[in-house]
């Protein structure tokens, strides 16, 4: 039992060692910049670890491997890091957006895609380089006897011209853009045998980075090499193809080629025993950053020694740490806002491989420590001229203000302003002995500060989460409480709603039996009524039957009484009838004898008339005439 509890007692401090390691690896993340929120900018990263950077490529023969970084307002901001191991070759790709480079260390050859032929720049240490939109190049380092990697740092311009798209990324492998059309489309676009076309379709996949044979190996090698950069120039022909029209072709006239431009070369723009700081932009390389809004510059800081603070008024600056270490002290511009994205200072130690973005109108100070310098180069987001302002030194921008009115804003005397300003001999970068260690000791102290904050935040959290639990615990009881009386009440309603159930169906089956009683003995009297009627209905049916009988009786003998009547009416009728025919024939043959009696007396008279008219002669014939039609 001992042993264990021993065993309990030593994972319970590991455990608490761990905690406090995690809090404090945390709150030093913040400083550094690792938190993305820590200016409250969801999107705005000013910090990025060399461990942070995403490896792209990683192989014996060189490395690539990339940064999204953005102060907030604009972004983000693309730079890729290329190393590319001593006699290395970077195949070619086809650019989707403005490049601007810097050679940090080795040499090498630049060889980039024209309308007429493929040009090449040599690289050397601190060179820049600009490639535009559409542009297909290919790098190659050289064998140097000291064997120094080739490194490149690029930025990638992401303007309202010329805007960088995630989502296709910042250029496309050359051999994927040839090898994705078809056999039939390549052998049309390059007249070339089938094996030819085969070849280039069959070959296995071939990293980004490949090693350069060099020129003294076998003649097998030389002939394998010989037939990869046939391949090469076969791909370089192809997307030629597809610049040669007339808007790439009139694009690509634009294009000059020339060498680069090193920094080296150039005289510093501001140089004292504190170090020396350059700026390049449009005006003092135009033919590299002519039409572009990316400008470069790089400082160098001896030990103890600090960039003044300042600020940008036209551009963000994205710094990469070249050599050595040192603080850098941010301050935010903005006033008392209502916004929710509270800007907030911060300082951060940064080492060499770091990146890190200040945005313009925000005063920063980069300061080295007394045992190392701090050299650091970067790109800004502008290809004019930017014009820093700074805050002390003899350049200072208080000095050209009117010191009353630097008093009145500062709340305090013209003295006072009168001491801040009149101790400034040196400008731009100062003598700062043990600035860096004291900014690292402030910023050790807000860690813990935060810490020991985060550790109370948290207590208070433990202790608010008791008492919610304590809280809850007791809604919990209490909830139980009345889960249990709701339950007892529950039941006794229950009971009684069971015992009026009950009583409920006793007196319906009590109502049920008398219901059925009711309808059994009203059943009996239908039955004793239907039987009843049924008697009455068969005698009533009987006496029906009898009287129809009896009244059939006297329908017939009525009915042959009738016929009887009928019979007799109709002799009567006939024997009438007989009587009339009688008369009428004897009334007719009276009127045919008076007829006869009435003609035979014309023809007497007739005949009289005519012994007449013999007699007498024709002059009575008119008269005559007249009388028979008279008659």
């Amino acid at each position: 039992m001992a042993k264990k509890a021993l065993t309990l007692l030593i994972f319970f401090f590991f455990s608490l060692s761990l905690l406090h390691l995690a809090l404090h690896a945390q709150a030093k993340a913040k400083h550094f910049g690792d938190d993305e929120d820590v200016w409250g900018y969801h999107d705005f990263r000013p910090l990025v670890r060399k461990t942070q950077r995403k490896s792209l490529v990683d192989n014996e023969y060189g490395q690539i491997s990339a940064v999204n970084i953005s102060d907030g307002i604009r972004g983000p901001y693309h730079i890729q890091f290329f190393t590319l191991e001593p006699n290395s070759l970077f195949l070619p790709v086809l650019l989707h957006a403005d490049m601007v480079l810097f050679v940090h260390t080795g040499s090498g050859r630049l060889s980039y895609a024209d309308e007429e032929e493929t040009r090449s720049v040599h690289l050397r240490s601190a060179d820049i380089f600009r490639l535009q939109t559409g542009s297909v190049f290919f790098v190659q380092s050289d064998l140097q006897p000291e064997r120094e990697s080739l490194r490149i740092y690029a930025m990638f311009s992401n303007t309202d011209d010329e805007l960088f798209e995630p989502a296709i990324g910042a250029y496309s492998g050359f051999r994927n853009l040839v090898r994705g059309f078809d056999k039939v489309t390549l052998k049309q676009a390059f007249k070339v045998p089938d094996e030819v076309i085969e070849s280039i379709t069959s070959a296995t996949d071939a990293e980004a980075i490949v090693h350069a044979i060099p020129s003294s190996k076998k003649e097998k090698k030389e002939k394998k090499e010989k037939k990869k950069k046939a391949l090469w120039e076969m791909e370089t022909r192809f997307l030629k193809a597809f610049l040669e029209d007339e808007e790439s072709a009139a694009y690509n006239k634009k294009k000059k080629s020339g060498e680069g431009y090193n920094l080296f070369d150039a005289e510093p723009d501001f140089e004292n025993c504190n170090g020396w700081s350059l700026t390049v932009n449009r005006k003092q390389a135009a033919h590299i950053l002519k039409d572009t809004n990316v400008g470069l510059f790089m400082v160098n800081l001896t030990k103890g020694s600090m960039m003044g603070p300042h600020w940008n008024p036209k551009s963000t600056e994205i710094a990469i740490v070249l050599q050595g270490q040192g603080m850098v002290r941010v301050v935010c511009s903005s006033g008392p806002n209502k916004s929710k994205q509270e800007c907030k200072n911060m300082r951060f130690r940064v080492k060499e491989g770091d990146v890190f973005a200040v945005p313009r109108f925000h005063p920063m100070a980069q300061i080295s420590f007394n045992n190392d310098s701090l050299v650091f180069m970067g790109f800004t987001t502008t290809g004019v001229e930017n014009h820093p302002q700074f805050l002390a030194g003899k350049q200072s921008i208080l000095q050209t203000l009117d010191r009353d009115i630097l008093a009145l804003s500062f709340n305090v005397s013209n003295t006072t302003i009168d001491q801040l300003l009149a101790p400034q001999a040196d400008s731009i970068i100062l003598d700062c002995t043990s600035c860096a260690e004291k900014e690292e000791r402030i910023m050790e102290e807000e860690i813990e500060k935060e810490k020991e904050e985060e550790e109370a935040r948290k207590r208070e959290k433990q202790e608010e989460e008791r008492r919610k639990r304590e809280e809850e615990e007791r809604k919990r009881e209490e909830e139980e409480k009345r889960r249990e009386e709701e339950e007892r009440k529950r039941e006794e309603e229950e009971e009684r709603s069971r015992e009026e159930e009950e009583r409920k169906r006793e007196e319906e089956e009590r109502k049920r039996e008398e219901e059925r009683k009711r309808e059994e003995e009203e059943a009996r009297k239908r039955e004793e009524e239907e039987r009843e009627k049924q008697r009455e209905e068969e005698e009533e049916e009987e006496r029906r039957r009898e009287e129809e009988k009896q009244r059939q009786k006297e329908e017939e003998r009525e009915r042959q009484r009738r016929e009887e009547e009928e019979e007799e009416r109709e002799s009567q009728r006939e024997e009438e009838r007989r009587r009339e025919e009688e008369r009428q024939r004897q009334e007719e043959e009276e009127r045919e004898q008076e007829q006869e009696e009435v003609r035979r007396q014309e023809d007497e008279r007739e005949r009289e008339r005519q012994q007449k008219e013999e007699e007498g002669g024709g002059g009575g014939e008119g008269e005559n005439h007249l009388k028979m039609w008279t008659v």
